[in-house]
């Protein structure tokens, strides 16, 4: 009956329906239909082979979150938003205590001091949920001081080591800049040479030559003997010579050892004497043998 009515009411209002119908989208091919799990060489993989076989371990995921117990124990106290000062050891335990069960059920090794300081979280929560003896006479010590004071030393280190971690690092967050320098290539054009620049250049240095004259000055020879001659001279004609004036400058470094060693040659011979009335006074030399007061006289 309904779809009689439903037929006569569409001829009532003409060919046109009371709802449109929605627009057909067109359909995806069949192939298409199903997502590509991998491609392999350009080529779309939508499902597994059949000889495929998947290791029951073949994933290992490593958590490197928590550098160590203390670490894990800060990031649950912080999860309760609760100070360190007044942490319940006996809740922080129970979920510790199911974070290491948690990490063995999924195979992960854990360090032998989580498992120290579960032996301690246990003790403490021990020491806390056991009755207290009313005869005591001294007050025991709260047994969460210690965990709290390492709780509180970890975090001071903890925010001090992430304070560092933000400054700026190199390759980091800075770079070196590095920057070569541009290659500049210059064409340098061969000098034109002709004849009249080679002839200006020869007649120059002709002209430099003439400015400069060449001597080859030999030394004249001294000999011991002639120095011993010159200087019995000089004493015979002087009763006091002075050692200065023996010194001739213009015959050199050479004249000057010659008449040293005539001199010592002379008084080896006893042939002259040194005098010096002074002490740091001038030395004279006089002829040996020869006293003063006889050339007075005479």
């Amino acid at each position: 009956m309904r779809r009689s009515d439903h037929g006569t009411g569409a001829k009532r209002h003409g060919s046109r329906p009371l709802v449109a119908p929605p627009p057909k989208t067109p359909q995806a091919p069949e192939s298409q239909q199903q997502l590509a799990i991998a491609y392999v060489a350009g080529a779309a993989v939508e499902e597994l082979p059949g000889d495929l076989y998947i290791p029951p371990n073949a994933l290992e995921v490593y958590l490197e979150a928590f550098e160590g117990p203390l670490d894990l124990l800060l990031y649950l106290i912080k999860r309760q938003n609760i100070d360190i000062l007044e942490v319940d050891v006996a809740e922080i335990t129970d979920q510790y205590m199911a974070y290491i069960e948690l990490m063995q059920a999924g195979q992960f090794e854990l360090a032998a001091e989580y498992m120290v300081m579960a032996a301690m979280l246990a003790e403490i929560k021990s020491r806390i949920l056991l009755p207290r003896p009313e005869t005591a006479e001294e007050e025991e010590a709260d047994p969460r001081m210690q965990l709290i004071r390492r709780l509180l030393e970890y975090e001071r280190y903890k925010l001090a080591a992430e304070n560092l971690d933000d400054l700026p690092r190199l390759n980091r967050e800075l770079r070196q800049a590095r920057a070569g320098l541009p290659k500049i290539q210059r064409t340098i054009p061969e000098p034109v040479v002709e004849l009249s620049d080679l002839l200006a250049a020869m007649a120059g240095a002709l002209r430099q030559a003439e400015l400069f004259e060449h001597h080859h000055v030999s030394l004249e020879s001294i000999s011991t003997e002639e120095k011993i001659g010159h200087l019995l001279r000089s004493l015979e004609k002087n009763r006091f010579v002075p050692l200065v004036s023996l010194l001739d400058s213009r015959e050199g470094r050479l004249g000057v050892v010659v008449t040293f060693l005539a001199i010592m040659e002379m008084m080896r011979g006893a042939m002259v004497e040194i005098v010096q009335s002074d002490v740091f006074g001038p030395i004279h030399l006089r002829l040996a043998g020869k006293e003063p007061g006889k050339e007075e006289s005479a």
